[in-house]
């Protein structure tokens, strides 16, 4: 057995794999099911819920003509409360589980956002997926509503930093970043539950992407996820793709560029996202990681 041959499992089985760290207790878990043909959402909300990871990735077959027979694969993602229309972490963990089954090489996803093709490698002993989102866009934020997720953070506005303005970003999937004067501001997270997930779901938010910049291509990130049932979200890969494109569009970074997110340190999940920029490419791609759960019980 190769060192990155999987253990046989039935293609129905609820496989537990992270992403963004080789470390099994380090990134973020997803839960992957290779063959959900005949689960209804229902089901596969059910299967999510029971798991209680942030996400879980169910596969079924593709659109005729999407790609090569057996590397490519309808996916839908579902949080322990919800379908969301993309997720990176999970999408990443689905995609070393299939290349520890079919090798390293190229993939493509067709998700509810649209079709994201990615690319499995090894390096250094381990598999890395890149994932290429879909168009991203970033949009103004109202004040009231930047007051509102203030409020339910129980941030004081003087802990934002000017340099780093409000904005939702989408790259699969809608965030508001806010970002910190400092990164003990980044470390104390205590947010109101329930006002923060109505006010995402007045604006269609899937995550608040948090951040603090500690130099020119190096953030720290934390995702408060209340919509999705869960207080916070390990390491955030849709949310990392919408901070590159935010990143771009508002000059913090030069166009061409390779960002380092730093996420689930506070949580005591430490993981690292790579984001990448390329000219004349509007589209981000987010690298990371990721390993097989072994024998992890459901939760």
């Amino acid at each position: 057995m190769s060192p990155h041959s999987a253990p046989a499992a039935s293609p129905r089985a609820v496989l537990r794999y992270t992403a963004f760290s080789t470390d099994p207790g380090g990134g973020n878990p997803a839960g992957v099911v290779l063959d959900a043909s005949g689960l209804g959402d229902d089901a596969m909300l059910a299967i999510a819920a029971e798991l209680g990871y942030s996400e879980s990735a169910f596969l079924t077959a593709p659109p005729e003509g999407l790609g090569e027979p057996g590397r490519a694969f309808t996916v839908r993602y579902f949080s322990p409360k919800a379908e969301v229309p993309f997720c990176g972490h999970a999408t990443v963990a689905t995609a070393v589980a299939l290349a520890e089954r079919a090798g390293p090489g190229d993939l493509v996803f067709a998700t509810r956002a649209g079709t994201v093709p990615v690319t499995v490698t090894e390096q250094d002993g381990a598999l890395r997926a890149t994932l290429t989102s879909v168009e991203p866009y970033v949009a103004e934020v109202g004040s009231q509503d930047v007051r509102e997720a203030l409020a339910a953070l129980r941030w004081p506005a003087t802990d934002l930093d000017p340099a780093l303005p409000a904005r939702i970003a989408f790259a699969g999937a809608r965030h508001l970043v806010l970002a910190a004067a400092t990164r003990a501001r980044l470390a104390e997270l205590s947010y109101d539950f329930e006002r923060l997930e109505k006010l995402m779901v007045r604006l269609d938010l899937t995550t608040i992407q948090l951040a603090w910049r500690e130099s020119a291509t190096l953030f720290h990130v934390r995702d408060p996820f209340p919509v999705g049932g869960v207080v916070e979200d390990p390491a955030t890969g849709a949310a990392a793709a919408a901070f590159g494109a935010y990143a771009r569009e508002l000059g913090v970074v030069p166009g061409e560029s390779v960002l380092t997110l730093h996420q689930g340190t506070d949580m005591g999940r430490p993981g690292v996202l790579t984001v990448e920029l390329r000219p004349g490419d509007p589209r981000v791609r987010v690298s990371g990681a990721g390993a097989r759960i072994p024998d992890a019980p459901q939760r």
